[in-house]
């Protein structure tokens, strides 16, 4: 139980989720199972009282989608990136076969981040919706989600912009804004560090190239925390050093960012042997707080 002077987490709107609902007559077991053969982390492991977060790659192991998975009313519930919510649900069909598992667009459903204050002991408008704890990092709160109509009913708003300053200052990629389609691998951007995958677990669909990224030190680039001299620019703008190509520009607020990084690049400028430059714009980078330092190759 919280103080009463205690402030209320502060809800901010996301409108780029949507809510994928999965269900089975077989019982939630069977759609745990379901998706435990096609993610990268152990659905076992979700519970009332947990939520995991995992993505979903292409056969030889490259990131297609990353979501998160909660279990309310009987049922598994997918935090998806809004714009590819449809995509996504066409390829769960594919790999369903025979299994009686449904998935369902919820629409008009609205998801937030509730950040600050006393977490989700006194999270708004619990008893019309479903929260869980962001299992990526705890320093992000929580989301809630609410059916159409419904509203935080405590907590001051907040503007997104105050989440993605938090997210990036973070050092947190968020999805296909910061990990390129079938092309980034999941160690690259902390999927380890962001408790996004399970190494023990059974098979999953590009487990192969995912472990072999890992048990043979196979990781290249990395996802760098990066701060330019003035503003950045756009997401996907070069990053070199002396006139070579070091990496590229993910999302970014200002004068901080995210970007994608070649590790032999990356240890030259902090030995100060070059300048990572981007459009101009002399860069420092660093790797998040949470993510373990790379190997010396």
């Amino acid at each position: 139980m919280t103080g009463t002077n205690t402030p209320s987490p502060q809800p901010i709107a996301l409108p780029g989720r949507a809510l994928l609902r999965l269900a089975s007559p077989d019982g939630l077991a069977a759609v745990k199972s379901f998706l435990n053969g096609l993610i990268s982390n152990d659905t076992g492991r979700i519970d009332p009282d947990r939520a995991l977060y995992a993505a979903l790659l292409s056969p030889q192991g490259k990131f297609l989608f990353d979501m998160f998975a909660a279990e309310w009313q009987d049922a598994l519930w997918l935090d998806v990136a809004a714009d590819r919510a449809e995509e996504l649900a066409r390829k769960l069909a594919l790999y369903r076969l025979r299994a009686k598992i449904s998935i369902d667009l919820q629409a008009g459903w609205q998801a937030f981040a509730l950040i600050g204050g006393a977490g989700l002991d006194s999270a708004p408008g619990l008893a019309t919706g479903f929260s869980f704890t962001d299992p990526r990092l705890a320093a992000l709160g929580a989301r809630l989600w609410l059916p159409p109509g419904a509203v935080p009913d405590q907590g001051e708003p907040g503007d997104f912009a105050a989440y993605e300053k938090l997210r990036i200052g973070l050092g947190v990629p968020d999805g296909a804004q910061d990990i390129e389609i079938d092309k980034g691998l999941l160690l690259e951007h902390h999927f380890e560090a962001l408790h996004g995958v399970d190494f023990k677990k059974g098979c999953y669909v590009g487990q192969e190239l995912t472990a072999r990224t890992k048990y043979r030190g196979l990781v290249k680039k990395q996802l760098f925390q990066v701060r330019g001299s003035a503003a950045l620019p756009a997401a996907g703008s070069q990053i070199t050093l002396d006139g070579q190509e070091a990496g590229w520009l993910r999302s970014s607020q200002g004068q901080d960012g995210l970007a994608l990084l070649r590790l032999e690049m990356a240890a030259k400028a902090a030995a100060g042997d070059g300048a990572l430059l981007c459009n101009g714009i002399a860069l420092e980078a660093r790797l998040p707080d949470y993510a373990a330092q790379p190997e010396s190759e």
